[in-house]
């Protein structure tokens, strides 16, 4: 992506299945579990670099025993920094001490067997340990401690926060991860209550009840209660003081989470190809947590994966599948493949299928597989036109010349490396024009390849929000090819509305294509559409979430997606930048036959899977009117 967003948390539990002293007789040492917690954070360090923590819980410790341990960590390399840290409190003590597993649990920290990591986006709050996952909810009662770090966004945070008013809570801050943590803390809380009272009417002591309520506690009972008013996209992964451990998804399925056991471990995770290189597993044996369902763990060691709340429609995020996921996974480079492919034909006819002229190539580096694609399916147009020239010689009985045949078989299409993502430079010049030259060299280029004011030069891009990287960057660098054309083409779809469940997508001022609609609605006289659609947003306010309909989509309707693309391009193209420029975007079509099994399009669509959505691009389009500078939710 040429622009770079901030995006999808990560998440990552371990559980082990057997005592300490299996994993240092098997492997060496006690810190296995924490070995592989590592592991997976660090696989999955494209999810998050805003800050890391991680917990552990410790099983069957003795009362006046530290049983939980939790760490946190922030920017330069916080996974490094935590985990540095961490050894560095191991190597501290003696190594006789570091093989003895029973004396490790008992007075050494991160020595548990249930393990939780975290890497952090920042969509909400400032670069502080105390935004950093796992939250902790703390409580003298073991069954009532509570960990929990998640990948989500709740568009509907105040009416939670109102809930827990009512509820007689006095939370610290309308901030969506505390209030869930509080939501989950205060159904867990009842929980307990429940069963306790049921032991002590049996006749039981206080000191009998606690393990009785840690073996009958309800995790799926518990996470069903909590989760009824929530709308959002959503994996959650929690710990509960007495080794209890689950990880929920949403009904929609937006967010995405795997998971594997076998009869040493289970473990979970926002990606499938973390779990295959920490575990070293094929894809086959790890598992996709369905939809509106959780995978619960209990003390004891027993593993299901439950149904928690209704389903609903299935819209998984296709952008983990365009850009944020990592590529690694098997799946989701065969979907950025087709991606590609189903863009060849209409490249093709804007170059006039002349490929001798032609140049193609990508923009670093996620934009690779889908270049891959366009590769693949230009490749298979140019043995389509081979086949029918070599037909149309031997028509009527014609025996074609050596020449001829030459001739056609020579014809192939151009594709090269051409743009490099260089060192960064350091643009603390505070002169605008100095800066902006500075800017412009991120990228740099592999000169006489391009034809010069002769070629046309394809770019593939995974998707195009802002345009700003664009338009002061990479466009510059290639002008300096001297092309004669530049067509950027987007694996994705025109991005058009905010995003509410965990990209930080959410100002509509910010999308180049709504600043395209915005110029042609100026352009063709019908700015006061806009206005229209204000008040109906306004007005919407009032409505309850599940009344509430996107009031934007209507203004894109008076403009076809070329029309949109066109101003895009004339809005991006730089003011000095000499070659056509001309923007291709996938279509929405396109993107549901290439990634059949993840339609959650909304950014592109404006269609949302939860009633929250609609509430959110109404009030962002609201707050673009108004000129505030803030998320819509």
């Amino acid at each position: 992506m040429s622009d770079q967003i901030k995006h999808e948390c990560g998440i990552a539990l371990v559980r082990l299945l057997k005592p300490l002293q299996y994993y240092c007789d098997k492997y060496g040492t006690a810190f296995w579990g924490l070995n592989k917690l590592v592991l997976l954070m660090q696989k999955q360090y494209n999810r998050g670099q805003d800050g890391v923590g991680l917990a552990t819980v410790k099983l069957d410790m003795p009362p006046g025993t530290r049983y939980v341990s939790r760490k946190r960590a922030l920017p330069p390399d916080p996974v490094k920094n935590l985990f540095d840290d961490i050894q560095r409190r191991i190597a501290g003590f003696p190594p006789e001490r570091l093989q003895d597993p029973k004396w490790i649990k008992e007075n050494m920290p991160y020595a548990g067997e249930v393990l939780l990591g975290h890497l952090r986006y920042g969509t909400f709050g400032g670069q502080s340990l105390e935004y950093c996952h796992p939250f902790h909810r703390q409580n003298n009662w073991i069954t009532r401690n509570l960990l929990l770090a998640g990948n989500f966004n709740m568009t509907n945070v105040d009416e939670l926060f109102g809930h827990l008013i009512e509820l007689g809570q006095h939370p610290k801050e309308m901030a969506d991860t505390v209030t869930v943590l509080e939501k989950i803390g205060h159904f867990l809380d009842m929980e307990v209550e429940m069963l306790f009272r049921f032991f002590k009417a049996e006749g039981l002591s206080n000191a009998e009840i606690t393990p009785k309520i840690a073996e009958h506690l309800d995790v799926r009972r518990i996470l069903e209660r909590s989760a009824r008013k929530f709308d959002g996209g959503y994996v959650m992964a929690g710990i509960i003081g007495h080794g209890d451990a689950f990880v929920m998804r949403d009904p929609n399925g937006i967010r995405p989470a795997y998971w594997y056991r076998d009869d040493e471990v289970v473990v979970a995770a926002s990606e499938r190809p973390a779990i295959m290189t920490c575990f070293h597993v094929n894809y086959r044996h790890i598992q996709e947590l369905k939809p509106a369902h959780a995978l619960i763990v209990k003390r004891n060691g027993d593993i299901t994966e439950e149904q928690f709340v209704p389903y609903a429609e299935r819209r998984s995020c296709s952008f983990e599948r365009i850009y944020f996921s990592r590529g690694n996974d098997r799946e989701i480079y065969q979907e950025r493949i087709r991606l590609g492919e189903k863009l060849a034909e209409r490249v093709a006819e804007a170059v006039r299928y002349d490929f001798g002229n032609t140049v193609y190539s990508f923009i670093p580096n996620t934009a690779e597989a889908a270049y891959y694609g366009l590769v693949r399916g230009t490749d298979a147009i140019v043995q389509r036109i081979k086949r029918d020239k070599t037909v149309e010689l031997c028509r009527d009985g014609q025996s074609p010349s050596p020449e001829q045949l030459e001739k056609v078989y020579a014809l192939h299409a151009r594709y090269e490396k051409l743009i490099h993502k260089d060192v960064k430079l350091r643009t603390f010049i505070a002169e605008d024009a100095s800066r902006d030259e500075l800017v412009s060299q991120v990228y740099d280029v592999t000169y006489g390849i391009v034809q010069d004011h002769v070629d046309t030069l394809v770019l593939m891009d995974d998707s195009i929000v802002r345009g700003t990287t664009l338009q002061q960057s990479i466009l510059r660098s290639v002008a300096r090819l001297k092309p004669k054309k530049v067509i950027v083409v987007s694996s994705a779809p025109q991005i058009r509305y905010p995003d509410c469940y965990g990209i930080d997508m959410s100002k509509m001022k910010d999308f180049s294509a709504f600043q395209a609609l915005v110029a042609l609605l100026d352009k063709t006289g019908r700015t006061p559409l806009m206005q229209e659609v204000y008040e109906r947003c306004k007005a919407a306010a009032d409505l309850p979430k599940e009344e509430q309909k996107n009031e934007v989509k209507v203004l894109y309707d008076h403009f076809s997606p070329e029309e949109i693309a066109r101003k895009m391009a004339e809005l991006i193209r730089p003011k000095d930048f000499e070659p056509e420029l001309e923007f291709i975007f996938q279509t929405i079509e396109g993107l549901h036959e290439a990634i059949p099994n993840h339609k959650g399009d909304w950014y592109f669509s404006g269609d949302y899977p939860t009633p929250g959505g609609n509430a959110v691009v109404n009030r962002a389009f609201v707050y673009f009117m108004e000129g505030i500078n803030k998320r819509g939710y």
